[in-house]
């Protein structure tokens, strides 16, 4: 493994998902992966906690940001996300709590939808270089990951809540725990899969 050089024949997702039939096309296969990443990252967002204190919820979108990333590679995960925000913008109920329109990329928490887009890029990129492979890249990944999301979260959520030490106290601490959940999670199921699929290739071989 190494930060920079040739990237990995194929991301996980183009491993678990064969090119068959209609899928032959390459168009058509990268469409319906970023699709399908898209809606996977909106279906999390519905899974969302408002907490009375702070105008940043509790959701599960980061952890689909974190996987989406990770299964696409740089290029669809980046597009995925960038595909999950337009639809969102357009009124469809995407954005966390059933959430839409335009008006949220203006709101306090538009900070971490856009950081969304910089995190899938970079733990797509990562994993190409194959840092979803092991438990400890994989965290790492996850880490850095997380942290493209609260960066521009936080630095747009000081100009709603009074300035940078408010914001982290709203928008960093109290999702500290999750966020340790989350990377905990994906550092399970990214290796885990690799591990699942290298023991399917060993007995079918």
């Amino acid at each position: 493994m190494a930060i920079a050089g040739t990237p990995t024949s194929q991301t996980l997702a183009q491993r678990i998902v064969p090119r068959q039939g209609i899928l032959e096309n390459a168009w058509v296969y990268n469409l319906m992966l970023t699709v399908l990443g898209s809606w996977f990252v909106a279906l999390l967002a519905q899974i969302s906690i408002p907490l009375g204190f702070t105008p940043v919820p509790i959701t599960g979108q980061t952890l689909g940001v974190l996987l989406v990333g990770s299964l696409l590679g740089t290029r669809l995960g980046t597009l995925a996300l960038l595909l999950y925000v337009a639809q969102g913008a357009i009124g469809l109920p995407f954005f966390a709590d059933g959430n839409s329109g335009v008006q949220v990329l203006y709101g306090s928490t538009a900070g971490y939808i856009f950081g969304f887009v910089l995190a899938a890029a970079l733990t797509g990129w990562l994993a190409e270089r194959g840092w979803d492979r092991k438990v400890s890249t994989t965290v790492l990944s996850m880490v850095l990951g997380t942290v493209l999301i609260y960066v521009p979260g936080v630095l747009w959520l000081a100009g709603f809540v009074g300035g940078l030490g408010e914001a982290m106290v709203l928008g960093v601490l109290p999702f500290l725990l999750g966020a340790v959940i989350k990377i905990a999670v994906a550092a399970g199921v990214l290796p885990g899969a690799w591990k699942l699929l290298g023991s399917e290739k060993t007995r079918g071989s």
